[in-house]
């Protein structure tokens, strides 16, 4: 019995052991693969080119005497800004010199990894994210531009102040060599009153910044419109008007903490004495790939408004189509005013192939007491079936510049 028992306890005995030698055999060789991947990971990287390129080192030889290097990742400085002086560079950071033997780069294909990190170095700020953008409003004009005007408005609510701040011109286009601007200041439809700045003389580029207060009501403030009226003085003491910008206010957000800064191109004044009915602007544009045909109604002048309390002016668009109605759309209306500002842009859906029987029809009309509605004068533009004179070259210019807002005056006529 003692000898079994004893044989049991070696077998137990030797049993354990191997299992220990086991274990201790496994962490060996975990241990030692860990240390093996670690070093497998760090090693690819080490310094770069003169072209700032990570280098792989399958793709360089090692020269005999070259020193040993660091197992860590060293700080590589982008090549554009080589040539600097840096200071506190550790042991660890270095810049690859052209002239370091320690490398040879090999021609062949790098992985995208490789040309990211070349590319977005750690350490670097890239500044192309951090411009702000390109102010091109005094650099870029168009062809026949006459000048553009900057100014600010601002609205105070508990003083029912309209602020408004001349702030400068650019690139004016006198008749003579010289040039002494100054700009009267208009809030429509009062045309009788106007608010001037000082004349800056001989120059074609003014710097005003000057302040202006119109007395406003906030109910009525969207029902105005600002008009600037840039002059020049020649040496006759004589006025020329160089050009104007009328600027609606009803689609703009004007509260006491919102200053808008806004420019806007010079456009000529219609020197023609008005129609007998008067006369409408709107530009016309046609998207041929969108089969799309756009109207911007602008402003008209000169109406002959109707002896009754007037109510409001507004204009109604219609589109036909071989003289069918087929759809219509109105502006909001402008308070009895000759001269109202409208601004608003409409579109329909026209295929191209309905160009040359599709037309559209522009009627003024006014709005009174007792809901009565009085015509004041309409116009058509289209092709030759329906429109002739300057109404048939609006239609036609369009048709040719696909894409373009083309813009003209129209006289008014008063038939139905």
């Amino acid at each position: 019995t003692e000898q079994a028992v004893a044989v049991a306890g070696a077998i137990i005995g030797g049993t354990l052991l191997f299992v220990l030698i086991g274990i201790t055999a496994y962490l060996l060789w975990k241990k030692l693969c860990h240390r093996l991947s670690y070093e497998k990971l760090t090693s690819p990287v080490k310094t770069t080119n003169a072209n700032g390129i990570f280098q792989d080192p399958s793709t360089f030889e090692i020269q005999p005497n070259c020193p040993s290097r660091s197992g860590s990742i060293p700080f590589i400085i982008p090549p554009k800004l080589r040539g600097r002086d840096w200071i506190n560079l550790t042991s660890e950071e270095r810049v690859q010199e052209e002239s370091d033997p320690c490398t040879i780069p090999q021609s062949g294909p790098r992985s995208s990894f490789h040309s990211l990190a070349g590319a977005y170095v750690v350490g670097t700020i890239n500044p192309e994210l951090y411009k702000f953008p390109e102010d091109k409003s005094e650099t870029d004009f168009p062809e026949g531009n006459i000048g553009r005007l900057w100014f600010s408005i601002e609205y105070e609510q508990e003083s029912e102040r309209l602020l408004v701040s001349l702030i400068k011109v650019r690139k004016l286009q006198p008749p003579d060599d010289s040039c002494s601007p100054f700009v009267k200041i208009y809030l429509l439809p009062d045309e009788r009153s106007y608010l001037q700045s000082k004349t800056k003389r001989k120059t074609i580029n003014p710097q005003f910044d000057e302040n202006f207060v119109f007395q406003v009501s906030s109910k009525a403030l969207f029902q105005r419109t600002l008009k600037f009226l840039v002059y020049h003085i020649d040496k006759q003491k004589k006025h020329h008007l160089l050009g104007q910008v009328i600027f609606p206010l009803k689609n703009e957000t004007l509260t006491d903490d919102n200053k808008l800064v806004i420019w806007r191109d010079l456009e000529k004044e219609n020197l023609e004495p008005p129609s007998e009915y008067g006369d409408i602007q709107f530009s016309l544009s046609y998207n041929d790939y969108l089969g799309r045909l756009t109207i911007v109604v602008l402003r008209a002048r000169g109406i002959k408004l109707q002896e009754e309390s007037p109510v409001g002016v507004y204009v109604k668009v219609s589109l036909m189509n071989h003289n069918k109605f087929i759809k219509s759309k109105k502006t909001a209306a402008v308070l009895g005013s000759p001269n109202p500002v409208y601004n608003e842009t409409f579109s329909f859906k026209a295929d191209q192939t309905e160009l040359d029987t599709a037309s559209l029809s522009l009627s003024v009309l006014q709005s009174t007491k007792g809901e009565k509605t009085h015509l004041l004068g309409r116009v058509v533009v289209g092709p030759f079936m329906y429109a002739r004179g300057k109404e048939l070259e609006h239609w036609n210019e369009m048709i040719s510049k696909p894409k373009e807002l083309v813009k003209r005056w129209h006289a008014l006529c008063h038939s139905t």
